[in-house]
């Protein structure tokens, strides 16, 4: 039998906290955010942008002020979950328009006829999206569209603190402040780097320093430490979960 520190960490999934009230209001989504109380063009908006930008988290906050249904266009198989009356968020529609332009189609349909207000997000504008029916693809090109841009420094700065805060992480802010300069500027990779970190620090019992987070950093790949951050063979391996050497 293994050591207790070297036995595997069950996975422990996190589930995004979409609430109105932790939303971050910043320059990237202020238009965005505008956008959700106007009155939108035959009914429709799109929102658009990068992964990790806030989209997910706009929609949410719609559907809360408008008491709308929010689908997840990745695992959309049929219209059975679509309300009617009122609002509907579709997330990630551009995957479903990959997948079955048709059900794409059938929903525009529908939510015109049901007079349903339809929110849409994807990784680039609707009129970019591969489509060939061109049903679909003229109603695409006539959706108005708003785009969410990558985070700035600031937002950054307040998204780690708060995924840290979901975990009930404590973290230095000089360590925080680190991991701010050595991630990627991508919210993404910030929710990464935050469940490996909670991951080794829960399994090996040690406390996230600027160490650690070196370790994690250099061997997950998620960017570059400084050689004058010390050795990260100083940490103990025996004292690191099992798949990180």
């Amino acid at each position: 039998m293994p050591p207790e520190s070297a036995q595997m960490l069950l996975p422990f999934p996190q589930t995004p906290n979409f609430d109105s009230r932790d939303f971050l209001a910043a320059a990237s989504n202020q238009e965005a955010l505008a956008w959700l109380d106007a009155d939108w063009p035959d009914r429709r908006l799109a929102l658009w942008g990068p992964d990790g930008c806030g989209k997910s988290h706009l929609m949410h906050v719609w559907a809360e002020r408008s008491g709308a249904t929010v689908l997840a266009g990745r695992t959309l198989r049929d219209l059975d979950g679509m309300p009617e009356s009122g609002g509907l968020a579709l997330d990630d529609a551009d995957a479903v328009a990959v997948t079955s332009e048709p059900l794409l189609l059938h929903l525009l349909n529908t939510a015109r006829d049901r007079g349903l207000c339809v929110l849409l997000s994807g990784h680039t504008p609707p009129s970019r999206w591969p489509v060939r029916l061109p049903d679909l693809s003229s109603r695409l090109r006539a959706i108005t569209v708003t785009e969410v841009r990558p985070p700035n420094e600031d937002l950054l700065a307040m998204l780690l603190s708060r995924l840290l805060s979901e975990r009930q992480l404590s973290v230095a802010q000089p360590v925080q402040d680190w991991l701010l300069t050595r991630l990627p500027r991508s919210p993404g990779a910030l929710r990464r780097a935050v469940a490996r970190l909670d991951q080794v620090s829960l399994t090996s019992g040690k406390p996230i320093t600027r160490l650690l987070a070196a370790w994690v950093i250099r061997s997950e790949g998620f960017g570059v430490a400084d050689a004058d951050e010390g050795s990260v063979s100083d940490i103990d391996p025996s004292s690191l979960p099992l798949g990180f050497l």
